[in-house]
Formats: structure tokens, sequence, C-alpha cells
């Protein structure tokens, strides 16, 4: 009886210690959107974001405040620039992206 107390315990440590790793693993995407926001230029520098599947689109008044390093270091795997204009691939995060980029807005 002793041993199923064992094992018991030793289930539920490994329990205790899955859920940390996997609460330690999830983005924070609020903290993400802000930091996006900054590598942009600022709130004032968009004009108009959009999502469309994997890309995140975002129509800006001076793209030459953007910093695309910083953004490809937060995720991105790749930018377009046309114009005035970013479309960058974030793959499925580009929807949550989105809807906390549209709160800081």
């Amino acid at each position: 009886m002793d041993q199923w107390l064992v094992y018991l315990l030793i289930a539920i440590v490994l329990l205790f210690i899955s859920l940390v790793v996997v609460k330690l693993m999830q983005k924070d995407f609020h903290l993400e959107a802000n930091k996006l926001l900054g590598y942009l230029g600022g709130k004032d520098n968009i004009v108009n974001a959009e999502c469309n599947m994997s890309r995140f689109k975002v129509i800006l008044k001076d793209v030459s405040k953007v910093d695309k390093d910083a953004i490809t270091k937060l995720g991105a795997k790749g930018i377009v620039e046309i114009d005035n204009q970013l479309k960058i691939i974030f793959g499925k995060d580009a929807k949550q992206l989105k809807k906390y980029i549209d709160q800081l807005l």
C-alpha cells in the first residue's frame, strides 16, 4: 500500500512540473503586442492594421521608423514592404497579435 502512495506522490509532482513548464512556454501576447507596436514606430505611426490568415498587414505613415530586425526576433517568419505598408508573416500568432494591437490603438 505504501508503494502506491509513493507512485501517487511522484505522479502529482510530475503533473505539477508539467503545468509549470506549459505555463512558462505560453506567449504573453499582450507584451508581444506592446513590443510590436513600438517596433512599428508607435501607435501614432499606424494608419491601419489588418490580419489575413497568417499575415499581419499594417499601413504606416513612415516606414523608416520600423525596426524590422526586432520584428523578426519577435517571431516574424518574413516581412514584405510595399510602399507604406508591411505584410508581416507571424503564422498562427497573427490573429492573436492583431487582437491585442486593436486594444492598444
